[in-house]
């Protein structure tokens, strides 16, 4: 059982606690990219969100042909993204 001391230990455990299950590295993590759309080829800037998890799949539309892609990003422990965009359903 925890109390509260008012010492700002509290606090601290909390920050440290979510430091574990959270890892920042060093605060720096890839929130963009360019892509080429396999269906038209054009080469498209899309956003990145590093704070949906380290491996991620989700669907985007080419803002070109509006053609759906499935993206895949896989981040590594420094923040870098590997990311892959397909045609839906290959």
């Amino acid at each position: 059982m925890s109390s509260y001391s008012g010492n700002g230990d509290d606090e601290y455990h909390l920050r440290e606690s979510l430091d574990e299950e959270f890892p920042l590295g060093d605060g720096t993590a890839d929130v963009g990219t360019t892509v080429v759309c396999p269906y038209c080829g054009a080469s498209v800037e899309i956003a990145l969100d590093p704070g949906s998890g380290a491996s991620q799949d989700y669907v985007e539309d080419c803002e070109v042909c509006c053609q759906p892609w499935q993206v895949t990003v896989h981040y590594d422990d420094e923040g870098h993204a590997e990311v892959s965009v397909t045609p839906l359903g290959d």
